[in-house]
């Protein structure tokens, strides 16, 4: 053992040598190339694309980590930063990057619905259609919507949870927020097809989103995670709601460590997967060689989350200066795992449909780059919630409650 160990740390040693060197020069950047051109020809079997995700989510983990003074400090200056920020940023990169891709995509690789967020399995026998219905039937309860409100939905995608409050709530009012044009042109065609009446849906850039009334209830289903300056954000959406009204709030998070996803370089999330999940399979404690290596959110956020954030599971907590928390729920992450690996299902499945969506998507010499790009994301995205058994990362819900007039005028 002894031996092996040695031959072990030796080879480790010669690699982390080798990485270094390579990142000196243009050695690397062509060997990055390489494996950046043999991923995006859909012949790397997705079990290396898995290890290697798992690999860099224990990296992320070990830069997480330290004393729980540090990792509050950490917690404490993210708060800062982001009341120092915009509401939001690149607000029109990750609109071009998700929202005005052809409808008919997610058409295909999304439930019934058209919910692209967490869905909710209560049983192992269930489909995404079901999990769809369960998660928007459950956030409507803890939303603690009724019929005859009147409700506003921040950010509603393709109309998967303002259609369902039309249905359920007949007598109340829903208004809509879109950043995409595509989207509220299909939302209106649902609404037509199955005759609701009751839906109104504005285009708007959240930056500047002006609500052009009060409300009963806001509900926001994983728009947070595209802002920035919370403070900001619920100060206004104060604003927004009438006296003793709630805004629910559905992210995706991490159990406790915040952070942004940022795009820091060119030597790509890809090249550093393959590298590393290729390595580990001769050398088990690999990892321990890689500190240096950049994290998985730098890809993401190059192709499908710019100007996003990572939330942890208490960080609106901190943002409590105008609206108070009521109830806050915890949802396991392998529900998100197992949404995603239905949405993987479902793009291999319709494979011979979706490229020629991308081939007019973005252009036909890169429609199987953004096959491969799609899977990943989804790749990426499902070993993430599942790590850990869903513990690490997975879904917070919020009730926050703006103080009632006689409150209000009291605390005054």
């Amino acid at each position: 053992m002894s031996l092996v160990y040695h031959a072990q740390a030796v080879v480790i040693r010669l690699l982390t040598w080798l990485y270094d060197l390579l990142q000196l020069g243009a050695v690397f950047d062509a060997f990055l190339k390489v494996v950046m051109r043999v991923t995006e020809l859909d012949v790397v079997p997705d079990f290396i694309i898995r290890r290697g995700i798992r690999l860099l989510l224990k990296i992320r983990l070990q830069s997480m980590a330290g004393s729980l003074e540090q990792q509050l400090e950490r917690k404490v200056a993210f708060v800062q930063e982001l009341k120092c920020l915009p509401v939001a940023v690149q607000t029109a990169a990750a609109n071009e990057q998700h929202y005005e891709v052809p409808t008919e995509y997610f058409v295909l690789v999304l439930g019934r619905h058209l919910k692209y967020s967490s869905c909710l399995y209560n049983n192992p026998g269930e489909g995404l259609n079901e999990a769809e219905r369960n998660m928007l039937a459950l956030c409507c309860a803890r939303a603690r919507l009724a019929d005859g409100q009147s409700v506003l939905e921040l950010g509603c995608g393709w109309g998967s949870m303002s259609l369902f409050m039309a249905q359920a709530f007949p007598n109340s009012s829903i208004t809509a927020v879109s950043n995409s044009s595509t989207q509220r042109e299909f939302i209106q065609r649902r609404a037509r097809d199955l005759d609701v009446t009751n839906l109104t849906v504005i285009t708007a850039d959240m930056v500047d989103f002006q609500a052009p009334s009060t409300y009963d209830r806001i509900v926001s289903i994983e728009m947070f995670e595209h802002m920035k300056n919370y403070a900001e954000l619920m100060r206004r959406i104060s604003t927004w709601l009438k006296p003793g009204g709630a805004l629910f709030v559905h992210i995706f998070c991490h159990k406790s460590n915040p952070y942004h996803f940022e795009v820091k370089d060119e030597s790509d999330w890809m090249a550093r997967y393959f590298f590393s999940s290729v390595a580990s399979f001769a050398l088990a404690d690999f990892e321990t060689s890689l500190a240096a290596v950049k994290d998985e959110s730098d890809w993401m956020a190059r192709y499908f989350f710019s100007g996003g954030t990572m939330p942890s599971l208490d960080l609106l907590l901190y943002f409590q200066q105008h609206l108070a928390l009521q109830q806050q729920w915890w949802v396991n992450g392998c529900h998100y795992s197992r949404t995603l690996e239905a949405w993987l299902v479902n793009q291999d499945k319709f494979r011979k449909a979706i490229m020629p969506i991308f081939a007019q998507t973005y252009g036909r010499d890169a429609a199987l780059k953004w096959f491969v790009y799609w899977r990943l994301f989804y790749l990426a995205c499902s070993e993430l919630f599942n790590y850990n058994g869903g513990e690490e990362w997975g879904v917070g819900h919020y009730l926050f409650m703006k103080p009632a007039a006689a409150a209000a005028s009291k605390a005054a």
